[in-house]
């Protein structure tokens, strides 16, 4: 496994037609680190699941925003760092999806931060500077 040689970093509106560019920009810097296919998936899969939800979920309805997304490698991780200036929300603080109840049984929503939290080691969640700041990072 590779580091990045730069700071790689995209910035998209929240619109879901713009879900293409970040799965590019994903697989682009997976690529670089030498992550293996199946592994570019989850990771895919994850950073799709945590952007979805600010599109979805971080501005009010009608209201335009960006959402910031950069990734780095440090000490043999690899950091996605995603950015809005929307509704504070703290994903981590969602309590796990309880996958032992059947589908009907379940509360709707809540499987996408678990997936999240399954595929990468370290999910982080801060509020500063007026900004959501939502850390994945998973080892190279």
């Amino acid at each position: 496994m590779a580091d990045l040689k730069e700071r790689k970093s995209i910035v998209l509106n929240n619109d879901i037609q713009e879900v293409p560019l970040l799965a590019t920009f994903v697989e682009g810097v997976c690529e670089e680190v030498g992550m293996d296919a199946g592994t570019t998936m989850q990771m895919n899969l994850a950073m799709e699941e945590a952007v979805v939800n600010v599109m979805n979920y971080a501005y009010p309805i009608g209201e335009k925003g960006e959402i910031a997304i950069e990734a780095t490698t440090d000490n043999g991780m690899l950091n996605f760092v995603i950015k809005d200036s929307g509704t504070p929300f703290d994903p981590t603080e969602k309590e796990d999806a309880d996958t032992t109840l059947s589908a009907e049984e379940r509360p709707i929503g809540g499987l996408g931060i678990f997936l999240v939290k399954q595929i990468m080691d370290n999910v982080n969640y801060e509020y500063k500077e007026g900004k959501n700041v939502l850390t994945l990072s998973k080892r190279i």
